[in-house]
């Protein structure tokens, strides 16, 4: 009985956006071989439904895609499955074309073959040619006449290492109506839920999922499958934890599916990452790539990775993200034929097999930002693998008109980085981690932005004073640091509210708007600008009229921190662009904030082996289930 690894679908809803992600947009005209280009509204009209469209005589239909074709090298470098069948299935006379490509993107035919009626055509296909990258896929031509294609999958005949199911567990704060539409996504997804045990909806704000419009419907469609668990606000490290913890109580499961609450799933990417797991020779991490919910066809996020140095998380290629597919698809784009691999995967959308969670623990009892990368590096360390797996994905509200460096998350940023790093860096002292977080405040302290500098300092102190204030403070950190906030008059903003606000001197506008576009100081410049801005700041008060209004005006694309430093006063726009914040030069802040950033990174570098010592030695009973239980018992 063959294991079907990957079914090719199409897009749940209707929307021309989503139609590059599976089937390629590009069609060629068979009569003298002039390109031809049909508009993705036109092809939605051609599919009949989730797996099955129709193929216009004369037409090519590539599955080419990022979410059709097969990802052949996750799958020779991550499982012992070396023998894989694709079945097509047609009906009417149409030609079937298969294809390979290497790592470098190159393609090449495997196969053709000509059909006519009711067809299922089966291509034998063998893995050991993908260590580097590669993907499989197919191209269908109608003929003279129109041809309908019924279906296609990837299987096997190998068995999985592991045959248990997964239970998902969704973490959400007063997101009910995305959570709503996700478990109506499952429910209409019987084959998906053949591999789901249990689905653990963990509530943790004031908006109740319960009481969203629709839920009572999904509910009892799910039946027994699904359990709502209400706790107070643990951040998505205690949410996450509370699905871990159930999961481990249900023999039926081998793995946690870890979801987000703001996000659009496709659930054949819930299928296909638990039959992966099954599949992998060894315990292994399976992470999803994140498109934008508010820009469907953009790709932000792949194969992420943590530099050791710096300690810092990136994507691999980021330079190259986001990538568009509307404007380049997969056989296009010979970058994304590599294959990456990944130190972790943010957990928008995660698989965590259960063998691990029994060996390493539960998550960090972060809050937010960095449990996840964290996670992923204890399981490396412990020699269980992170594969951010092509063709797993979901839509996420992306970073796009955010920066929630300058808010309350700055907090959670600084601390659970610098945390992170005691925890897994093997630089001495933390190499430039320490220089790196003092670079940080600097740059806030010139750009006037003394909130998120002393939300960072007081993670710090946190920090300093040992592991046991994390799960001390889960609860409260977060409220702590947005009382902070009232301190902080630049925290404000100010929305339209039809007088609009403008400063003295006009808006600033540079014709290169990217920070690597000329303007930013380099090398001995930049330390005699950061020299000389630091004096100048400390020295000089700011003059009485850019004090009581706004000297100049900046766009939030602009406002780099070697360009606010120069003035007394900026209004900048908001991230997501609903109003805007006033920054104002503070002398007595400034002076307070440097002097403190310079002993607390000292303090920091002088006792990072002794805090490493105590972190390392803290970590097994910090991500423990009893610690957890006692933190889900003391915040009930």
């Amino acid at each position: 009985m063959p294991h079907v690894l990957q079914n090719v679908v199409f897009p749940a809803d209707r929307d021309p956006d989503l139609l590059p992600l599976y089937v390629d947009p590009e069609t060629w005209s068979l009569i003298g071989h002039e390109p031809v280009r049909v508009s993705n509204r036109a092809q939605l009209g051609n599919i009949l439904d989730r797996r099955s469209a129709r193929i216009v005589a004369g037409r090519r239909v590539s599955f080419g895609t990022y979410f059709n074709a097969f990802p052949a090298s996750y799958w020779q470098h991550w499982t012992a499955v070396r023998d894989v069948t694709l079945t097509v299935r047609t009906a009417g006379p149409a030609t079937i074309l298969v294809y390979r490509s290497n790592g470098d993107g190159v393609r090449q035919r495997l196969e053709t073959r000509e059909v006519e009626g009711n067809t299922t055509s089966t291509f034998d296909l063998v893995l050991d040619r993908y260590n580097d990258g590669g993907f499989i896929w197919f191209d269908i031509v109608a003929d003279e006449k129109t041809a309908v294609f019924e279906g296609a999958q990837w299987s096997t005949p190998q068995e999985p290492v592991r045959t248990g199911k997964a239970s998902i567990g969704i973490t959400t704060f007063n997101k009910p109506d995305y959570c709503v539409e996700t478990l109506q996504s499952l429910a209409e997804s019987p084959d998906v839920l053949e591999v789901v045990d249990r689905i653990f909806l963990v509530d943790q704000g004031t908006q109740r999922v319960e009481a969203q419009d629709g839920f009572g419907g999904v509910a009892e469609a799910l039946g027994e499958t699904l359990q709502v668990i209400t706790q107070p606000n643990l951040g998505g490290s205690g949410g996450f934890s509370r699905a871990m913890s159930e999961t481990l109580a249900r023999p039926e499961s081998d793995f946690v599916q870890l979801l987000d609450d703001d996000v659009r799933v496709e659930p054949e990417s819930i299928r296909r990452s638990v039959v992966f797991g099954r599949y992998a020779t060894t315990p292994t991490i399976v992470g999803a790539h994140m498109f934008d919910l508010l820009d469907r066809p953009k790709l932000h996020a792949w194969a992420e990775v943590v530099d050791e140095a710096p300690f810092m998380w990136r994507a691999l290629y980021q330079e190259k993200l986001p990538h568009d597919f509307s404007v380049a698809n997969l056989r296009q784009s010979p970058l994304l034929h590599m294959r990456l691999d990944a130190d972790y995967n943010g957990w928008w959308m995660c698989l965590i097999p259960v063998s691990i969670i029994r060996e390493i623990g539960l998550a960090l009892p972060a809050f937010i930002k960095w449990d996840d990368a964290e996670y992923c590096l204890r399981a490396r360390d412990a020699g269980y693998p992170t594969v951010s797996m092509p063709g797993v994905a979901l839509w996420h509200v992306s970073w796009v008109g955010k920066d929630d460096t300058i808010d309350w998350q700055a907090y959670f940023h600084a601390r659970n980085r610098i945390v992170a790093g005691l925890l897994h860096s093997h630089a001495p002292r933390g190499g430039t981690l320490p220089r790196h977080s003092r670079r940080v405040d600097l740059k806030h302290l010139m750009m006037m932005q003394y909130y998120p500098v002393a939300l960072r300092h007081q993670a710090l102190r946190d920090i300093l004073s040992g592991p046991r204030h994390m799960p001390a403070n889960i609860a409260t950190a977060m409220p702590a640091a947005r009382e902070i906030a009232k301190q902080f008059p630049e925290t404000v903003v100010h929305r339209d509210s039809g007088v609009p606000m403008r400063s003295r001197r006009g808006r600033v506008v540079f014709a290169h708007r990217r920070a690597n576009d000329l303007d930013n100081p380099t090398g001995l410049r930049l330390r005699w600008f950061t020299a000389s801005t630091l004096v100048s700041h400390w020295f000089h008060s700011p003059r009485p009229e850019n004090v009581t209004h706004p000297e100049v005006e900046f766009g939030k694309g602009d406002a780099y921190w070697w360009r606010l430093p120069v003035y007394d006063s900026a209004l900048v726009s908001a991230a997501d662009g609903s109003g805007k914040n006033i920054y104002t030069r503070d002398r007595g802040k400034f002076r307070r904030m440097v002097l403190d950033s310079i002993r607390l990174h000292r303090r920091l570098r002088r006792e990072w082996p002794r805090l490493s010592r105590e972190y390392r030695s803290a970590l097994g009973d910090l991500t423990s289930l009893p610690s957890w239980q006692r933190i889900f018992e003391g915040n009930s």
